[in-house]
């Protein structure tokens, strides 16, 4: 139960919207006599709570699931929408006039210091595009892409999460789970991608045997061999990356429809 209750206070963060939380459903308990408001706001709430504290049910999500994602049942958790409300009857009963006025900026300001600046988080940084993933996958892409059907590419662990964000026709023959070490996925071709030094024996071996059309390695990339020497040749290079084409694994191209 620990780490439930961490989750619980990493994900409330510095606290002080947790009691104008509790101020609210206090508020709404006494004053809110809407049955539909009451289940919404008040009822359902308190449900998520019992359920999310309840050691049983910890216990099963943990056993089923990674224990990381318990904390996503409070996505259930209203917390904003009841605040809001709350500040919205208060501001309606006060009605108009200075003291609404002044309510309403005070309610503003002690949601603002209730938070922190998400952007001087270390999790952010600045997007490069508007799709927001790296430039040198979009151009990866982008260069490979073939209109009307799917293409197999092998990329660099450090791109793999974003190519299926930006062109799902191009697939790979690992994905995401094998940058996670606690999933402990094993897969051969990942491990040749991984290593300091990549044999080209081995990689070329698990390419073809995966029907990549295509294999995109970091330009200062310690490779123990020449892919020349498996066939390959060099399709484009992009960003620091050196995209290589298989000939031996044949890549039909549809047609332009008329």
């Amino acid at each position: 139960m620990d780490s439930v209750f961490a989750s619980f206070r990493d994900f409330m963060g510095t606290g002080l919207l947790v009691i104008w939380y509790f101020v609210s459903l206090v508020y709404l308990w006494i004053n809110e006599k809407r049955k539909t408001v009451r289940i919404l706001f008040v009822y359902m709430p308190a449900l998520v709570l019992l359920v999310y504290f309840n050691p049983l049910f910890a216990r099963l999500v943990h056993r089923l699931a990674d224990n990381e994602i318990y904390y996503r049942v409070l996505w259930l958790f209203p917390v904003t929408l009841v605040i809001a409300y709350t500040c919205v009857c208060i501001y309606g009963k006060i009605a108009h006039g200075w003291k609404a006025d002044l309510f309403a900026l005070c309610a503003g300001g002690l949601i603002m210091i209730s938070g922190s600046f998400i952007y001087g988080s270390p999790l952010f940084s600045v997007a490069e595009n508007k799709y927001h993933v790296p430039d040198s996958v979009v151009n990866i892409c982008d260069a490979i892409h073939v209109p009307g059907r799917e293409v197999m590419a092998a990329f660099p662990l450090e791109l793999v999460q974003y190519v299926r964000q930006y062109d799902p026709l191009v697939c790979m023959p690992y994905g995401r789970e094998v940058t996670v070490e606690r999933w402990h996925y094993y897969s051969a071709f990942r491990n040749v991608m991984a290593e300091e030094v990549i044999d080209m024996e081995q990689l070329a071996d698990q390419s073809r045997q995966s029907g990549c059309h295509y294999c995109i390695l970091h330009r200062d990339q310690k490779l123990k061999g020449s892919p020349e020497d498996y066939g390959w040749t060099v399709f484009y290079e992009t960003d620091g990356y050196i995209i290589y084409r298989d000939p031996r694994t044949e890549l039909i191209i549809p047609e332009a429809a008329d």
